[in-house]
């Protein structure tokens, strides 16, 4: 396979404290992605790259490896999730380590599965693409987006005014969970959206962006409403 799966999760979150390990519904939201990662079993590696020791401590106490800590340069607020895997692909690198592909797992993504992680690893591959995306649509036609000004209400485009919300076209989002892709796209390129990067195409009631305490709130709702009765 030669397959690596990276699961980027530094100490530092303004918005929401450690929320790297922050308990999601009883347990650190962290293991969430490591165990879909190990069930997965789509991967010659699983490991953590973190600047923090608790973080490493709780990621090894399930499963996954930390064999080194991230620099300080890729761990600050303004560094890049990219810049964060190069190290980390650059790093194996000294060690005797390479991978052709790779899958950047975001830690605080309780929705991913390891069926998800198999599908986009296997459209990766058979594909030939660079990149592999979850995307979700929007709930609504962004084309009749509003914006306020001067205190008033109005359209960022009123000529879409008198236009029907079916005749609109569809519009997508990163869903935030997860990207397989390879990496000569990775190192070329050094972003995350590649250029030839395909779709996999999520339900929104397996999406949520968690970045305030609502949004935490509303990923819990959903996660557990998704799971079978007992």
């Amino acid at each position: 396979m030669n397959n690596i799966a990276i699961i980027p999760a530094r100490g530092g979150s303004k918005r929401i404290p450690r929320k790297n390990i922050r308990p999601f519904l009883g347990r650190p939201i962290i293991s969430y992605s490591i165990e879909a990662a190990l069930e997965a079993q789509c991967f010659d590696e699983i490991m953590v790259s973190t600047d923090d020791p608790e973080i490493a401590e709780i990621a090894r106490k399930f499963g996954a490896i930390v064999p080194f800590m991230r620099s300080p340069e890729n761990a600050s607020d303004i560094a890049g999730t990219a810049e964060a895997l190069i190290e980390v692909y650059n790093t194996y690198l000294t060690l005797g380590k390479q991978f052709s592909h790779l899958c950047c797992i975001y830690p605080t993504a309780p929705f991913i599965t390891p069926t998800k992680l198999r599908n986009g690893m296997e459209i990766l591959h058979s594909s030939g693409a660079d990149c592999v995306l979850p995307i979700v649509s929007y709930s609504y036609p962004i084309q009749r987006a509003l914006k306020l000004e001067s205190g008033q209400v109005v359209m960022i485009w009123p000529d879409n005014y008198p236009k029907r919300s079916q005749d609109l076209a569809p519009s997508y989002h990163d869903c935030g969970q997860f990207y397989c892709m390879s990496a000569k796209s990775l190192l070329q390129q050094k972003k995350l959206f590649a250029d030839h990067t395909v779709p996999m195409l999520m339900p929104e009631t397996e999406v949520q962006d968690i970045d305030t305490l609502q949004d935490w709130e509303l990923a819990e709702i959903k996660y557990l409403r998704l799971q079978p009765l007992v």
